[in-house]
């Protein structure tokens, strides 16, 4: 018990939207049984006031027949039988109506509370449920005290509403005595409409207060520790450790790409040791693009890849860190450096002619 209280003493944080959602998915919900007390009166009521005649009119002619003629009805087993079948079936097409506006009353009421939710959460077993110490705990606890006190003043309420209801009609109950039943019947049911009414009326504060206490009781009830909040967030928004893991292994992958795109490069710019920057540019192109780019180690991994594929390696330190403050990798240099690297891109297009012309292989004529 202290322990449950001390529970409760540190869920100081007011509920996520996520923890109401997972309780909702649960099963547990705000609910008051005395909203759906209400519906059921509420359909109750409208049985009375509108198919209480129609269906009573129905059952006196299917009835009727049996006690006129009583005596000359065979009680042999196949018309016994025949008789139960089929007078059963009469009278439940007779009160079917009735039936589904109970039933629709009762669901009603719930989802009035609550939207339709199906979960097999509750229908678990639990065995604190059946335990006889949790259950004379629970029938001894303050709750069930406050709840046997509300059912004490509600009783005394509605008795109370009954009988100012009932007893300016006292005059009308002594001749209903001696009334044919078909008189009383309508008599019976004014009455009992307005007795309804009166319940219902006081039900509808107590039911409207009781849902307002049971959906603060529950909200309360899902109150959380910061420590939950705080795991929480950590769950919605990622852990950071894990984060940092994802984001490490992004970039190894990116790496990776960048350095499988070197070979493609058309010249590489250096400081010359802490930058390398990879460009390409073809005849078509709008402007040279940045394949790869890197500092320290990576530099050193570009210019490697680099001397590997025979790729022109060109110092100029400036360039070199202008571009890699500007580019991005896959993306186009600015306009600002466009008349810079062209002298690279030229200066290394006329190295490469030069070679070509020196390789290319001379053929004599006699």
């Amino acid at each position: 018990m202290a322990e449950n209280q001390s529970d409760d003493a540190e869920k100081t944080e007011e509920p996520t939207q996520k923890r109401l959602e997972d309780a909702r998915k649960k099963g547990d919900v705000a609910k008051s049984q005395e909203v759906n007390t209400w519906f059921i009166m509420i359909g109750i009521t409208l049985l009375i006031a509108v198919f209480s005649g129609d269906a009573a009119l129905k059952l006196k002619n299917l009835l009727s027949g049996f006690l006129e003629n009583a005596d000359s009805i065979p009680m042999d087993g196949d018309n016994v039988l025949f008789l139960i079948t089929n007078t059963g079936a009469s009278v439940l097409l007779i009160l079917m109506v009735p039936f589904l506006v109970l039933i629709v009353s009762a669901i009603a009421g719930n989802v009035f509370q609550n939207p339709p939710n199906i979960s097999a959460e509750q229908l678990k077993p639990k065995f604190n449920k059946v335990s006889p110490a949790a259950g004379a705990k629970r029938l001894f606890s303050s709750t069930s005290l406050v709840n046997f006190i509300i059912g004490l003043a509600k009783l005394a309420i509605v008795s109370i509403m009954m009988f100012f209801i009932v007893w300016p009609e006292r005059d009308r109950l002594d001749p209903m005595v001696m009334s044919d039943i078909v008189n009383l019947l309508p008599v019976l049911r004014e009455m009992t409409v307005n007795l309804l009414v009166g319940v219902i009326s006081v039900l509808t504060v107590i039911a409207a207060a009781d849902l307002l206490y049971q959906r603060q009781k529950w909200t309360k009830k899902q109150r959380m520790t910061f420590q939950e909040v705080k795991d929480e967030h950590k769950q919605m928004e990622g852990d950071p450790v894990v984060k940092g893991k994802l984001r490490q292994l992004r970039q190894e992958r990116g790496r990776k790409r960048m350095m499988a795109s070197v070979p493609d490069a058309s010249v590489v710019i250096t400081n010359p040791t802490h930058y390398a920057i990879a460009l390409k540019y073809e005849k078509g192109m709008g402007a040279p693009i940045c394949l790869a780019k890197g500092i320290d180690t990576i530099a050193f991994k570009i210019r490697e890849i680099a001397e590997e594929h025979a790729i022109p390696v060109v110092e100029n330190p400036p360039l070199a860190r202008a571009l890699y403050a500007t580019v991005d990798v896959d993306g186009e240099i600015d306009s600002e450096h466009y008349k810079a690297v062209a002298q690279v891109i030229g200066y290394v297009m006329n190295i490469r002619g030069r070679l070509q012309r020196k390789n290319k292989p001379r053929i004599d004529s006699d």
